[in-house]
């Protein structure tokens, strides 16, 4: 999976990558030849070298530093820009990939767990992507240069740093995952904290009207202090390489006191070579320090590279092969013995009906009849267990999803409206609609005067879930579906919260957006059925009646009559 990762977020930056690699190589150089340069200075000068020699040295290292710093400042600004480019190239991809899954797998995640998993998780990798792979190779580099160079001075000094170094690359390797599955639980955390916070806040109308504050905040602190209990231990448990690198080092240092002195002293060695030997074992401290720091992060990392794998590992349930396309114009409907349910239970059982194109269709049922669940299909937000549903005479499973969703269009009684300007909300952000096309549906629907007194017209902002009335707000929803001209309508009846002169207005809309197409109405009341040519009657998931609309409402014996007499209009919604 790492390697995966890797490849999606650096494919698109190999020159970027490359340069950065460049530099780390530089960066090493200049770190192993900085010593070589004192030693020179340390040798020369205790033996009585000229001047200007020194002064050469002492120039050269100054050079360096001066060089040093430049590569590590361009270093610095190159991973950080791999970074984030990686993370937003892998943000998007989590989210296109989102998307694509059916709605019961939506259905069982909170939105603020799928931001913690979108941003949250993908955010700890930054660092993976922009320094782990390419630090810990320069910093290896760095090291294994170092254990070169002292075989080239002496033996046994190679040969004491070689067991050094790989004895502490061997320790850290076997420490690196140590935390990896508290980090994890850490992470988890955080998404249901997070879920927890965003569902609690959609309901804060609810919340405070019942009074239910208190119990909300004790419910807060408990999950608040879950998150920190488990991100404690994952942090405790991380931090444990500190303590193992403190002690390498000690090691690493008395390795030099006594191999140094014994060498000096023998005079196989000299004083310039002698700080050599301190001076890489000290700079061994900075690579081995990073690789540290770099495996910590690792381990966050480590975490959220397994639950974004688990992600883009969930397959959506409906498969989008199709590679039909559906007839243009008005579109035939039919359900063939379809049978459907979101667990065990069915929702829908053995529902047949089909609806010619042009008809519109009024669907009628009390509460978990199975209404929505009927349009859910239409749309392949979710698929049956058994049976089939056609449109165009097309089974939706062949047709491609995209050209589904265009040819069938849904106007839902919650409006949902999006952070965005009114021409973006209009068009659910398709910018090769025309400008023009837009102000005329509008216009056509009611809203002209309503744009005309915005202050910068389409371009004027609207907040998300604000801003608009509630029968403008079901107007602009109609605009939509205006707009993307389908041949099958799927219409929530819109008009049953609001007052009488905008569901005038509302009802107006709809007879203009039931003209040249079929539909399906999901009727509230039973004056909306006078919009319709037939009527279906759902009981238990189950049709129990379908037919003619003027032929079931003068048959006295009919389900739709016995309703329209009894004046039971309550029992539909």
């Amino acid at each position: 999976m790492y390697r995966t990762l890797l490849k999606q977020g650096l494919s698109a930056q190999k020159g970027r990558v490359a340069f950065l690699f460049c530099l780390l190589i530089g960066g090493a150089l200049i770190q192993i030849g900085s010593p070589l340069l004192l030693r020179e200075y340390i040798d020369q000068a205790s033996a009585g070298g000229a001047l200007s020699a020194l002064y050469m040295a002492g120039a050269m290292y100054l050079l360096l530093m001066i060089v040093k710093q430049a590569v590590q400042l361009l270093g610095t600004y190159a991973s950080e820009q791999i970074g984030w480019s990686a993370t937003n190239r892998l943000r998007s991809l989590l989210f296109a990939h989102g998307l694509k899954l059916h709605m019961g797998w939506h259905q069982q995640k909170t939105s603020g767990e799928m931001m913690e998993r979108v941003d949250g998780d993908v955010t700890a990798l930054a660092n993976f992507f922009s320094r782990f792979v390419l630090h810990v190779a320069g910093n290896v580099l760095l090291l294994v240069g170092m254990v070169a160079v002292m075989f080239t001075v002496d033996l046994w000094a190679g040969l004491a740093f070689l067991l050094f170094v790989g004895g502490a690359l061997w320790v850290l390797n076997r420490v690196r995952e140590i935390a990896v599955p508290h980090w994890m639980a850490a992470r988890q955390s955080s998404a249901e904290f997070h879920g927890f916070v965003g569902e609690r806040l959609n309901g804060l109308e609810e919340i405070k009207a019942n009074g239910a504050g208190q119990h909300v905040l004790r419910q807060f602190f408990a999950q608040m202090y879950g998150l920190f209990t488990k991100e404690r231990t994952a942090y405790v448990r991380g931090r444990a390489l500190w303590p193992m690198t403190v002690a390498l080092f000690a090691v690493g240092y008395l390795i030099v006191f006594v191999l140094g002195s014994v060498l000096f002293k023998a005079g196989t060695i000299t004083l310039g070579t002698f700080y050599l030997m301190f001076a890489y074992i000290e700079l061994v401290r900075g690579p081995l320090d990073q690789i540290t720091e770099e495996l910590q992060d690792f381990q966050k990392a480590a975490a959220s590279v397994k639950r974004v794998g688990e992600l883009l590992g969930v397959q959506s349930k409906e498969v989008d092969q199709g590679r039909c396309d559906l007839p243009s114009g008005m579109l035939s409907v039919s359900f063939e013995q379809v049978e459907f349910g979101y667990g065990e239970t069915p929702v829908l059982r053995d529902v047949s009906f089909a609806l010619q194109p042009g008809k519109v269709l009024g669907v009628l049922g009390r509460t978990g009849s199975g209404k929505t669940s009927l349009t859910r299909l239409l749309l392949r937000l979710h698929d049956p267990k058994r049976g089939r549903v056609q449109i165009g005479g097309l089974d939706v499973r062949e047709v491609p999803l995209a050209k589904l969703r265009q040819q069938v269009g849904m106007v839902t009684q919650e409006v949902r409206l999006f952070r965005g300007t009114v021409r973006e909300n209009a068009t659910l952000f398709d910018a090769s609609v025309a400008d023009e096309q837009i102000v005329e549906v509008l216009t056509e629907l009611g809203l002209g005067e309503w744009l005309s007194r915005l202050p910068n017209g389409l371009d004027t902002l609207l907040e998300s879930g604000g801003g608009l009335s509630a029968g403008q707000a079901q107007l602009l929803s109609f605009a939509r579906v205006f707009l993307r001209n389908p041949g099958l309508v799927i219409l929530d009846e819109a008009s049953s919260r609001l007052d009488p002169a905008t569901e005038r207005l509302i009802e107006r809309a709809v007879r203009k957006l039931l003209q040249g197409r079929t539909a399906i109405v999901i009727a509230h009341r039973l004056e909306t059925l006078q919009l319709v040519d037939e009527v279906l009657i759902l009981a238990d998931g189950q049709v129990v009646e379908h037919g003619a609309r003027e032929a079931l409402q003068a048959e006295p014996s009919s389900m739709l009559w016995q309703l329209q007499h009894t004046e039971q209009e309550a029992t539909l919604s």
